[in-house]
């Protein structure tokens, strides 16, 4: 539904969704880039981590529910409601996800989520991707605020938000159900010109 706004949009409709989803360059040789067919075992696998399941309790569970998400998020871009990218080395080897979700083109508002495969933690890999979709989306598309959350307890995840700029803006309580129960969640947040 669209609002009545005394204002204009922060972002024009129709700016990205009659658009092919673009591939964007992140330091160290990444490549984020649209998923793909080839890419559904890795990223079948990467919701078989442990550590993934742990921060993550919507999950797919077969290839074809895998394919099912990719087509979902081949209409979150082409209805302008947000982007999935995988994380790759030079568009080969997956190294996790990245999104961009929940787009709100009136305010300029979205929300950034990604993961990596245990082959890729510690590398910097979350961190140089995520600077590179928040470049995009701020300085390119011009968004002009990006959040993300994530549980307390998920020091990794708050690292990656920390080391990208993100500020740490407060902690909502009780806020998101785990495996293990309800967990407070950071908000991080970063506005165009931080």
């Amino acid at each position: 539904m669209t609002r009545a706004l005394s204002t204009p949009p922060v972002i024009a409709s129709g700016l990205l969704g009659g658009s092919l989803q673009p591939p964007l360059p992140a330091a160290g040789g990444l490549l984020l880039r649209p998923w793909e067919e080839a890419d559904v075992p890795a990223f079948l696998s990467g919701y078989q981590d442990d550590e993934i399941r742990r921060w993550h309790t919507r999950r797919p569970d077969t290839e074809l529910r895998v394919r099912e998400w990719f087509d979902a998020y081949r209409q979150d871009w082409s209805r302008e409601k947000g982007g999935h990218w995988a994380i790759t080395r030079d568009g080969s080897e997956v190294f996790g996800r990245i999104a961009l979700r929940g787009w709100d083109f009136d305010d300029g508002l979205a929300d950034a989520a990604y993961w990596v495969l245990p082959a890729a933690r510690g590398a910097g890999v979350a961190a140089r991707a995520l600077s590179a979709l928040t470049a995009w989306a701020l300085e390119e598309v011009g968004f002009h605020r990006l959040e993300l959350d994530h549980s307390t307890r998920n020091h990794a995840s708050c690292r990656v938000a920390t080391k990208s700029g993100y500020l740490l803006e407060g902690t909502k309580r009780s806020a998101a159900v785990h495996d293990d129960g309800r967990h407070d969640m950071h908000l991080h947040a970063r506005v165009r010109g931080d």
